[in-house]
């Protein structure tokens, strides 16, 4: 494959873990310099020294709670201003709980919706305009299955990312006239994190999610996203799904352990 998208600039937030840490790790193989966001620094730095030292690619890194709408404000601009952004791939999110909405969380509610939701728009905000002025960049947004059927327990989960789902159409549309392209990519059940944040480290729960078949794994995801990334610039993909083969929607899996 040809590759478009190597001495190009992206930010990848929620690059600590999962499939934040596998796409950057994809885009560094294909020489693309990076910009990785997350709360955990030494995880962040580790994985800056490992791929500058392998890839010679340069990395910056930002301890950043994207909740955090001043500390965005305060501290991204810098960055772009040194190393104008290409690419965003809009990656940190996460699940809490499993409850039926009258038995819910208000605080696990808001922290899924200023992460998924809120978290995203600050960061897009600022990436967004400056793509504007240059007239190009391509964003990928980590959306879910869940956010195009509900299921059981998912409420305020499967909101915040059918309201990931409607932005990129939104975007897209507010995007017209540019050659800024923009997109939604969504998994169903990745072998991940995932499922560990959402239960609070209940490992019972959490091995239930994936017994019985063959998940994907966070690399999968990584691969589907650098061929959306790297696609030519007259294509725009603007929605993705990825399923592993044993699952066919959020109610259909074969868990028989025959694929």
């Amino acid at each position: 494959m040809t590759n478009r998208i190597g001495g190009k600039t992206a930010l990848v937030t929620g690059a600590t873990a999962g499939i934040g840490e596998a796409i950057a790790r994809r885009l560094a193989a294909a020489g693309v310099h990076l910009i990785l966001t997350g709360r955990r620094t030494q995880r962040l730095e580790a994985l800056a020294r490992e791929l500058e030292n392998r890839e010679a690619v340069a990395v910056t890194t930002l301890r950043l709670d994207i909740r955090d709408r001043e500390a965005v404000e305060r501290e991204l601009p810098p960055i772009l201003e040194k190393s104008p952004v290409d690419i965003l791939v809009n990656n940190a999110g996460l699940a809490l709980g499993l409850e039926p909405l009258d038995l819910g969380s208000v605080e696990e509610w808001e922290q899924m919706i200023d992460t998924n939701i809120k978290g995203l728009l600050y960061i897009t905000r600022l990436v967004m305009g400056q793509m504007r002025e240059r007239n190009r960049g391509h964003i990928l947004n980590l959306g879910s299955i869940a956010g195009e059927t509900a299921y059981p327990g998912g409420n305020v989960y499967c909101a915040t990312k059918a309201a990931v789902h409607m932005l990129t159409e939104a975007m897209n549309a507010d995007a017209l006239g540019t050659r800024i392209r923009i997109g939604t990519l969504a998994p169903g059940a990745v072998d991940t994190e995932f499922s560990d944040v959402r239960f609070g480290g209940d490992r019972t729960k959490r091995d239930a999610v994936y017994e019985g078949y063959t998940p994907l794994s966070a690399e999968d995801i990584a691969d589907l996203a650098l061929y959306i990334l790297n696609v030519p610039e007259h294509v725009n993909i603007q929605h993705a799904r990825i399923m592993p083969t044993a699952q066919r929607n959020p109610y259909l899996l074969d868990r028989e352990g025959t694929i």
